[in-house]
């Protein structure tokens, strides 16, 4: 039976440190790490995801903002906000919500922002360091950050011999997370919707990462024996046995199948989720750091 890696437990490992990273800073500098969120409109997941984001930047004893713009704002109001922003020096981390109505171009909008601030991991200068391999200096988008950081407690830092498959192309996951399997010298695949025989593939994979947004497409007799699962999908299926239109979170993998080959797996929820919040906090702590010429921790 496979290992479960405890995301939620690693989270709460790191938002430790960072909050006593954030005390510290403080003490020596007088800085207190600032944090701002911005969201527009009203989409139900969106609301939830933003009002977790700004209570673990509370906890950490962070100065945070949340601006909450109506469905119909104008891209010129929000590029004017995004500007102030970068132009606050209380503010170290500037995250928007996404997505963004359709009236707006979210690749404009993320780009305008300070790459000094884009905790996200989005701008093409944090993109382009993190694909040249300098992983010291970019800021990394947070889901990849904290899979990769569940990866190395099961197979270590340096991850030479082994072979890695990540399923999905997304700049937000699939690419970024492909990028620091290489510098930590894993041999790695990306698969996609083109990918022929997905599922031979995945049995050559020492580490599995799923990041497909469907729900259970990963058999069990995908999984290589002995091989580390790192599940990115949170995926909301019915659940009649909770009752009428209840429904329940599932991943990318068939979980209990997978159990049955996998080393170690990431559940969902539980995995990676928590893990996401925690390395956004993490990355509004190294903004404030680099900012007040302070060593950033790393974690």
């Amino acid at each position: 039976m496979a290992e479960r890696i405890e995301g939620r437990k690693v989270a709460d490992e790191i938002v430790a440190a960072v909050k006593g990273g954030a005390e510290g800073l403080r003490g020596r500098t007088g800085v207190v790490p600032g944090i701002a969120v911005v969201i527009v409109g009203t989409d139900p997941a969106s609301q939830v995801y933003v009002a977790s984001k700004s209570r673990k930047a509370k906890e950490c004893g962070f100065h945070s903002l949340q601006h909450e713009l109506a469905e119909e704002t104008d891209e010129a109001t929000l590029l004017a906000l995004i500007a102030d922003l970068n132009a606050d020096p209380a503010i170290h981390g500037i995250l928007v919500q996404l997505p963004l109505p359709a009236h707006i171009d979210a690749g404009r909008v993320i780009q305008s922002i300070d790459p000094d601030k884009d905790v996200d991991g989005f701008h093409f200068i944090n993109v382009g360091k993190l694909s040249t391999g300098e992983t010291d200096s970019a800021f990394v988008p947070c889901t990849p950050a904290g899979s990769m950081i569940l990866t190395e407690r099961a197979r270590g830092r340096d991850l030479s011999g082994l072979t890695a498959v990540v399923i999905g192309r997304s700049n937000i996951v699939g690419k970024p997370m492909a990028n620091l399997l290489l510098a930590a010298n894993a041999t790695v695949t990306i698969a996609h919707s083109r990918t022929r025989d997905l599922a031979a593939l995945c049995r050559t994979a020492d580490i599995l990462v799923a990041a497909v947004g469907r729900p259970r497409m990963v058999k069990g007799d995908w999984i290589k024996p002995g091989a580390t699962v790192i599940d990115v999908g949170i995926n909301r299926i019915p659940a009649p046995e909770k009752g009428d239109g209840k429904s329940r979170l599932v991943g990318d993998v068939d979980f209990e199948a997978a159990c049955e080959n996998a080393g170690a797996i990431t559940p969902v929820p539980g995995g990676i989720g928590p893990m996401t919040i925690a390395m956004l906090m993490a990355n509004t702590l190294a903004a404030a750091c680099r900012r007040a010429g302070v060593a950033a921790p790393s974690f």
